[in-house]
């Protein structure tokens, strides 16, 4: 077992809020055999989303301090500090009010949301599924990221677009990808994957399939059937 890097500890570069934890990390690349395909056996352990202590530096305080100071009655504790970027967790029902004060408010002006993106940790029971919103501020040449968690049991979150109207088709590529369902979206159909797809393909409990590959008499088999592990 490997120790866990720096960005092992953060994992922030897509995604976090969610309370800190032991999770195990199995899988990718790493020591071992050439597989690339995810399926050469490293397993490390790491503590997932731990909050970063004040002072954060940079503008990050000021971000963070103004936006408590607009919506007192929103938990925004949870603040975590990694590759000089800044991520605020957000309550999901909460969201729209954190968004319309980044976007309206003179001292914040997030006037674009780059980006909407979901990521998959099925090992964090009823926070498997976080949606990940990236906000750029031109005035101030700032960015902050957002991270929002729900369930796979209950794959809810309220659209952006009334807000971010740009976010309309980022929505429908994370509805189609994992499966998070954008409450209040326009039209909220897959993007991607054909209408009657069965499953969401970037959930990491998604089957990576392929099929055999026959060269000169020998067979490749399919990645998740290359290997076996115990």
């Amino acid at each position: 077992m490997t120790e866990p890097t720096a960005a092992d500890l953060a994992e922030v570069s897509s995604a976090a809020g969610a309370p800190a934890r032991e999770v195990t990390r199995q899988g990718m690349w790493g020591p071992g055999p050439g597989d690339t395909s995810g399926y050469n056996g490293i397993v490390r352990r790491f503590e997932r989303f731990a909050p970063t202590d004040r002072p954060y530096g940079s503008y990050f305080d000021e971000v963070v301090d103004r936006l408590i100071g607009l919506l007192p009655g929103v938990d925004l504790g949870h603040v975590v500090v990694a590759h000089n970027e800044l991520t605020i967790f957000v309550p999901r029902a909460d969201l729209l009010d954190v968004l319309t004060a980044c976007r309206d408010d003179a001292l914040l002006r997030f006037e674009v949301c780059v980006s909407v993106s979901g990521v998959h940790f099925p090992d964090m029971p009823g926070e498997e599924l976080h949606v990940v919103y990236h906000l750029l501020s031109i005035t101030h040449n700032r960015r902050v990221r957002l991270q929002v968690t729900c369930a796979d049991a209950d794959p809810h979150v309220p659209s952006s677009v009334s807000v971010y109207p740009m976010t309309d088709w980022h929505e429908r590529e994370t509805y189609d990808m994992f499966g998070v369902i954008f409450d209040g979206h326009p039209a909220l159909t897959r993007i991607l994957m054909p209408d009657d797809w069965d499953g969401f393909p970037q959930r990491k409990d998604y089957p990576l399939g392929g099929v055999p590959v026959e060269y000169k008499g020998a067979v490749v088999p399919p990645p998740d059937q290359r290997r076996s592990y115990s």
